[in-house]
């Protein structure tokens, strides 16, 4: 929970330090994003995401994902990962992207333990990875936001030293969103 707390203070205060307006008219564009994540709705999970556009072709943002479905919570209690992202597109922060991104999270682990009369012990194993990322981000005039994006990262402290299965953590979307 210590390092989820210092993770938040330090996106805070890495927005409002970059929060000046430039004085460059090719830079003056909506800066905020707000996004949800339309495929796990569907799935049975809110992931929300909150982007700054740092400038015409690159944000940095926040995803938070909380699983609300018995099945996904079965597996993943929550994740929290910031990421920073390079368009290619014409528009502003809009278009074809690659993603470099950390990965704060954590599952529940399930273990037999015992040779006679065996028993399910059940931990939560918290983590943090890095990962990389692609997708297309559409933009219409008035701030609507159509995205797609996939990536991987890879578990950097729990993978072998307790036999976990989970070393490799993965990021897909469909979301939908607005720029203001």
């Amino acid at each position: 929970m210590k390092k989820l707390t210092v993770t938040c203070l330090l996106l805070i205060s890495f927005f409002f330090s970059n929060a000046q307006q430039s004085d460059n008219p090719d830079m003056d564009f909506k800066r905020n994003e707000v996004r949800i994540n339309g495929l796990y709705l569907v799935l049975g999970a809110f992931e929300g995401s909150y982007s700054y556009v740092l400038n015409d072709e690159s944000t940095v943002g926040v995803s938070l994902f909380l699983p609300f479905d018995e099945d996904i919570n079965d597996d993943v209690n929550y994740y929290v990962s910031p990421y920073y992202r390079f368009f290619f597109g014409k528009k502003p922060a809009a278009g074809f992207f690659l993603e470099g991104f950390g990965m704060l999270n954590s599952i529940k682990e399930e273990r037999f333990v015992g040779n006679v009369d065996p028993t399910i012990e059940e931990e939560n194993i918290t983590d943090f990875a890095l990962g990389i990322g692609l997708g297309g981000k559409f933009m219409t005039k008035r701030g609507l936001i159509g995205e797609v994006n996939l990536g991987v990262g890879r578990n950097l402290f729990n993978g072998d030293n307790n036999g976990s299965s989970n070393d490799v953590v993965g990021k897909i979307g469909v979301s939908i969103g607005y720029r203001f």
